[in-house]
């Protein structure tokens, strides 16, 4: 059975709901069959790049300590899945680079290492990416082969694929991530709880279902990060 996850590199909430649906999958006694594929959704194409701190006030229109709360908030409910979160020192952008490697991660049985990575990098260890020369490090870090990954990024390989990605997600009328569509049929939105994904996993293989959301939970679209 087969796992798709939508997801944008920059958004907390993507980050939080894989940690969730990962304990989950742990626990689901047929993990061994299940295969995870992540998809490209882009928050903001051809964004420009600039502090988080100054996009958030601008896209909710909030005072900047109100911005801060929201952070606070999202912080809070990492570190309750053990994640280290520091949202207002992080760049936002485009993240079509990013998303490239991760698609070309894949044809070499990296992709879950350079997910990974570029998470813990921009969440955790505030690293931009939106830096070639960062982005490539990273990259090598998470297994790639240097050369290999610099011939991408110098390139427009996997471009396709990423506009593919989101092009698919959005013929699903979804417009914000996480969004996971499981054994084909059974979607769920936002960062759900995981007794939500251990729930949805046993479903779609012992039943199926149609495509379908799930109650809905955290997501963060174009316009900004929220709840329901």
């Amino acid at each position: 059975m087969t796992v798709e996850i939508w997801s944008d590199l920059i958004c907390p909430w993507c980050s939080i709901g894989l940690s969730r649906f990962d304990k989950a999958l742990a626990a689901f006694p047929e993990n061994d069959s299940v295969e995870v594929v992540h998809r490209a959704f882009r928050l903001a194409p051809g964004a420009k790049t600039e502090l988080v701190v100054d996009v958030i006030p601008r896209k909710y229109g909030l005072p900047p300590s109100q911005a801060s709360s929201m952070f606070d908030r999202v912080e809070e409910a990492a570190r309750g899945e053990g994640l280290d979160f520091h949202l207002a020192r992080n760049l936002h952008g485009d993240t079509k680079d990013g998303h490239r490697l991760v698609q070309y991660a894949a044809t070499v049985g990296k992709q879950r290492e350079v997910v990974e990575r570029f998470y813990h990098a921009y969440f955790t260890e505030n690293i931009s990416l939106f830096d070639h020369a960062k982005l490539l490090d990273l990259a090598v870090e998470a297994g790639l082969d240097r050369e290999a990954a610099r011939t991408v990024l110098e390139s427009d390989s996997f471009g396709d694929v990423v506009e593919a990605d989101q092009r698919t997600v959005q013929g699903y009328g979804v417009s914000g991530v996480p969004f996971y569509v499981i054994g084909g049929r059974y979607g769920i939105s936002g960062a759900q709880e995981t007794k939500v994904f251990a729930q949805a996993l046993r479903q779609a293989w012992d039943e199926g279902a149609e495509l379908a959301d799930a109650t809905s939970a955290e997501v963060c679209g174009p316009e900004g990060c929220e709840r329901p």
